[in-house]
């Protein structure tokens, strides 16, 4: 199943997850590689430059929303729905990385400061459309 399709669907059957949340589960996705791979707190705080404080409350609002399981002080680990929503978020985020930086010349700081804006605000149709046309560019969020 296509991820933005995926994530489109989840934020229409539950209360949509604010930006913030969004950005927690995309540091997960990225720093665990993959499904059922747990992260530590310590490390999600650390690529996000919040305190291990932030992280708890973020997590917690994640498990409560059926997001992310984590045992008392253990590490975290995304459930099925919640790795769907944070690839669907992070594949926004490199694509438009790359856009930003191969076809416009941004330089890669500004450039992943921008994508992570650009990934909350734009549509899932939009999204999806816009993928299609890059497609036609050799632009793809893989390298």
């Amino acid at each position: 199943m296509n991820d933005i399709h995926t994530a489109t669907m989840l934020e229409s059957r539950n209360e949509p997850l604010s930006h913030s949340l969004e950005d927690y589960l995309e540091a997960i996705v990225d720093l665990s590689g993959g499904v059922n791979n747990p992260v530590r707190a310590v490390d999600v705080a650390t690529k996000l430059d919040v305190s291990k404080a932030s992280v708890s409350k973020a997590v917690s609002t994640l498990k409560e929303r059926g997001y992310a399981e984590q045992p008392y002080y253990g590490d975290i680990t995304l459930t099925d729905k919640g790795f769907e929503y944070g690839s669907a978020i992070w594949h926004k985020h490199k694509l438009l990385y790359r856009f930003l930086t191969e076809a416009v010349g941004i330089d890669p700081e500004t450039a992943n400061y921008e994508a992570c804006q650009l990934e909350h605000g734009i549509s899932a149709d939009s999204f999806k459309k816009w993928e299609t046309y890059l497609a036609g560019m050799g632009i793809t969020s893989e390298k």
